[in-house]
């Protein structure tokens, strides 16, 4: 057996004795460690910080997913912490580097033709349940809430000009988002029947108020809702969700020339790097807008 692979066996054995690791976990260390060594062909330890940076490369270009390269990256970096700790090598050629990057999913997006298709289709309900989806859409569809925000809103969030409502949001954070006329005015059609959902006093200091336990209209009872509207406007309901609504109302404001600041704002995002999401959304656009409608592109 060549001292690499006795340096492997040892480590195993460490895991196995002094963490109790199940032999799956084993089986998973010995494959990655393995398979970097096939990489380096020499001694695994001693290999380089250059060696594993090298190795993360290779398995981009065979297009390994980020959280498998990460996997690997973690056997590394513990069999080189326990070489250093058993004095079998002076450093830790792993200390300096960075995990793969995880990319991040895109969101699924309406697009303005579907929102449009959902906000008609609400408006086929009838009584004050309908009343009341129509300003649940047109609400969330003008702010970009997140779900909780829009059904926990107290009453008087909405001022009463109802040009804007005041949202308290993570960590407590309050920011004023401006309403749309088709939301205003659905607020105020709501206003006239919002008194018939307040069962109990306690429930009357919610916008949404219903005979739930919070008092206010649940997510789970609204994501019904929507799924159920999807079905009405002719949307694969899988595509549509209250937060799709909020990516939405991102996605559409930048592609109609929104600034991102005033964006990241509305949406509450205490980083601007979580709104610039929606920028490659919106490349992607770009880029089948020039494939499919560019002279030049075939």
């Amino acid at each position: 057996m060549s001292q690499s692979l006795q340096y492997v066996d040892n480590f195993l054995e460490m895991l196995a004795v002094e963490r109790g690791a199940a032999q799956n976990t084993l089986d998973s260390y010995g494959r990655d460690l393995r398979h970097f060594t096939d990489f380096v062909g020499s001694a695994i330890a001693d290999a380089a910080s250059d060696d594993i940076r090298s190795y993360l490369a290779y398995l981009e270009r065979e297009g390994m997913a980020p959280s498998t390269a990460a996997r690997r990256l973690s056997a590394l970096r513990q069999f080189y912490r326990f070489l250093h700790a058993e004095g079998m090598r002076g450093d830790n050629p792993s200390s300096a580097i960075d995990s793969p990057r995880r990319v991040r999913p895109l969101p699924k997006v309406l697009t303005e033709v579907e929102v449009e298709q959902l906000l008609q289709a609400a408006k086929t309900y009838k009584g004050a349940e309908g009343i009341r989806l129509v300003a649940l859409m047109e609400l969330l569809y003008a702010t970009g809430l997140r779900v909780s925000e829009l059904l926990m809103l107290p009453y008087p969030a909405v001022h009463s000009d109802r040009a804007f409502i005041v949202v308290k949001g993570k960590g407590g954070r309050e920011r004023m988002v401006p309403l749309s006329e088709p939301a205003m005015q659905a607020l105020q059609d709501y206003d006239g029947v919002r008194a018939r959902f307040v069962r109990r006093p306690a429930d009357a200091g919610w916008l949404f108020p219903s005979r739930s336990k919070g008092g206010h209209l649940t997510r789970q009872r609204f994501s019904q809702l929507v799924k159920e509207l999807a079905k009405v406007a002719e949307i694969d309901p899988s595509k549509v969700s209250p937060h799709s609504l909020r990516h939405a109302f991102a996605s559409h404001l930048l592609a109609n020339g929104a600034d991102l600041r005033a964006v990241q704002q509305m949406l509450g995002h205490a980083d601007i790097s979580t709104t610039q999401i929606y920028t490659h959304i919106l490349q992607e656009r770009l880029q089948e807008l020039v494939k499919s409608s560019h002279p030049l592109a075939d």
